[in-house]
């Protein structure tokens, strides 16, 4: 009796432990929570992970859903407090996947999902080695379940981008990717991408979404290919009226392919409302392309970004394109007054803010007609812009600088009017004045002149262009041109 009893508690144990055992599953409200945290309506995503908890409380999914709120949130916000809070809730979350069903192929995915995340906000606080550590396992952990489950398509998402962006590493840091095991070029991560779109074509895809704006920003960055770009994040898929975040993917497309027009009217009809959290920064997007079009209320809107926004990131870029209103209207007074603020607020780690910084210390002021062209061409009226500098004509320019910048903008003007023949004349001038100037101009001529050989099948004088730029060490976006060149240089090779 006493060993039949035994037995039988035993059993009830072990069955007790086996209905217990977590496990991942993208239930329907669980999708649901995903699909409204990729929108931004947090607290409806949120009440609903609570639900699946209570509801399904073995499943463990709820928990990386979960992750992808407070990702969004900080990356969006940039609150440093917020983000130091998020590192205990990212551990426990980790801890319950890894405590999930390790035959899963979720199992890693989760996890390299997860630390693909906190990645990129730790390069966001400037946090490099950490972000960098993150990678490295999340690489590895992709890595690994795409040998142990090849069909698995979510796993060839994030695998994809990390092959590529390993292939888009300069040659001088990629003997580190490979001596932690880091390997890949851009064309396997592309193919990857595109296995992942054409199985989203006929199959119910959860991130289907995210992967189109994934490919959109890899074929313009690395492919340099604008116009595919443009085409892809306009997928009937994508509705920027019904998702901030599709919204900012679009118009920053938009933006970078000089379609300002197409992007004011896509920012203008983003979508609003309670249920969706703050996103300052479309404001700041707005206004930039306002300002292109030489809109009177560009001020506005980059006011209300400067204004609302709490994060660290473009305040000092935005200061300094409010004082190009002023110098536009004619007000060198209101110029140096948003320069003055551009020295005091916000943070210089990218870019567009340091050179913001670095012309508010120097007192620099812009020609006003260059830049009047220039902000012509970014925002792609390009006739405009041309009209601009032809009626200024290089006898209105005396400094080094702006004679210099005279050729490089007519260069990339007549570039984009596919007048070639005439642009490189132009672009080989400033190699020529600029090469061993700080100004970017000299380094973008070459990086440019090397596209329209690449384009044109002249492989070997398009190299010669592209290590031309690399050659080049301007104070100014050194960084992104030199990414631009390496990524030629290996298309062409």
């Amino acid at each position: 009796m006493k060993r039949t009893a035994a037995t039988l508690i035993f059993c009830l144990v072990a069955l007790a432990a086996f209905a217990a055992k977590p496990y991942f599953e993208f239930s329907p409200k669980t999708k649901d929570a995903y699909k409204k945290a990729i929108s931004l309506r947090f607290k409806e995503a949120s009440s609903l992970l609570e639900q699946v908890k209570s509801e399904e409380p073995d499943n463990v999914m709820p928990y990386f859903v979960e992750n992808y709120i407070d990702f969004l949130k900080i990356y969006i916000d940039e609150d440093y407090n917020e983000f130091q809070a998020w590192e205990k809730r990212k551990d426990a979350r980790m801890e319950k996947l890894k405590n999930g069903d390790k035959s899963s192929p979720y199992y890693l995915l989760t996890q390299a999902e997860m630390r693909l995340q906190w990645a990129v906000v730790k390069a966001k606080f400037e946090e490099y080695a950490g972000a960098a550590n993150q990678v490295r396992k999340a690489f590895d952990a992709l890595d690994d379940n795409q040998k142990k489950f090849p069909d698995f398509v979510p796993n060839k998402k994030s695998l994809g981008i990390l092959h590529s962006l390993v292939g888009a590493t300069p040659p001088n840091y990629r003997w580190a990717l490979k001596a932690v095991g880091m390997s890949g070029t851009i064309e396997q991560g592309r193919k990857e991408i595109e296995e992942v779109l054409e199985y989203a074509k006929h199959n119910d895809f959860l991130f289907e979404e995210e992967t189109i704006i994934m490919y959109s920003l890899l074929i313009l960055h690395l492919g340099n290919e604008s116009e595919a770009s443009w085409k892809i994040i306009r997928s009937p898929q994508l509705d920027p009226r019904t998702n901030p975040l599709i919204c900012f993917a679009q118009a920053s497309v938009a933006i970078h392919t000089g379609k300002a027009d197409d992007a004011i009217n896509i920012l203008k009809n983003r979508p609003k409302g309670r249920q969706y959290h703050s996103f300052h920064y479309l404001d700041y997007l707005l206004g930039l392309c306002k300002l292109y079009k030489g809109d009177s209320d560009a001020a506005f809107y980059l006011n209300k970004y400067v204004i609302n926004f709490r994060g660290r990131n473009y305040i000092k870029e935005c200061y300094q394109r409010l004082a190009w209103t002023e110098l536009l209207k004619g007000s060198e007074t209101g110029y140096f007054n948003y320069m003055e603020k551009a020295k005091t607020r916000g943070s210089d780690s990218i870019d567009g803010d340091a050179k913001a910084l670095k012309a508010a210390e120097n007192r620099e002021k812009p020609n006003p007609i260059l830049l009047k062209a220039r902000l012509r061409f970014d925002g792609g009226y390009k006739k405009d812009a041309n009209s601009i500098l032809e009626q200024a004509g290089i006898a209105s320019f005396s400094s080094k600088k702006d004679i210099l910048e005279f050729h490089y903008r007519k260069g990339r003007i007549l570039q984009s009017m596919k007048k070639n023949t005439a642009a490189l004349e132009e672009f080989d001038t400033t190699i020529e004045k600029g090469r061993n100037e700080s100004y970017y101009f000299a380094c973008n001529a070459a990086l440019q002149a090397g596209i329209i050989k690449e384009q044109q099948g002249d492989c070997s004088t398009a190299l010669r262009y592209y290590d031309k730029a690399l050659s080049m060490k301007p104070d100014e976006y050194k960084n992104s041109l030199h990414g631009k060149a390496k990524a030629g240089k290996d298309r062409c090779q």
